[in-house]
């Protein structure tokens, strides 16, 4: 009784090891530097792009991509901008709702969005899910 203890503690403390080696290091993405070219480009006061070219690329209205995001950010508090546990800086709702937007409208694969947006493909997938539900 006492080998097949410790044979169970042996096979959670490799358990516990391999899960520690599969873990992905974090990557520092500037999600507030992507946040701000967002902003700056599609939603300032002095845009980059034109109305024309918001439709162009969002496929609907400046007007309706805000009045969706605020909808969405009241509705479910995912699509806010949240801290995680190590004060770590998330996702604007601006952020989530064009990952969102943009996969559905064109396509894009979750993993293309990591070049604009700064986000990584599960949290891209992620976006994704909740704003179909």
């Amino acid at each position: 009784m006492h080998a097949a203890q410790m044979f169970m503690e042996a096979d959670e403390e490799s358990k516990a090891s391999l899960q520690r080696q599969t873990r992905r290091a974090a990557l520092n993405r500037d999600k507030e530097a992507a946040d701000n070219k967002l902003v700056a480009d599609y939603f300032a006061d002095e845009l980059v792009y034109t109305d024309e070219m918001f439709r162009r690329r969002f496929r609907m209205s400046r007007r309706l991509f805000l009045r969706i995001a605020d909808d969405l950010a009241q509705s479910d508090p995912f699509f806010t901008l949240r801290y995680d546990a190590r004060g770590q800086r998330g996702f604007s709702t601006l952020q989530k709702c064009t990952s969102a937007i943009r996969q559905l409208a064109y396509g894009y694969a979750p993993e293309a969005l990591d070049e604009y947006l700064k986000m990584s493909e599960r949290t891209a997938r992620e976006c994704w899910h909740r704003f179909c539900e």
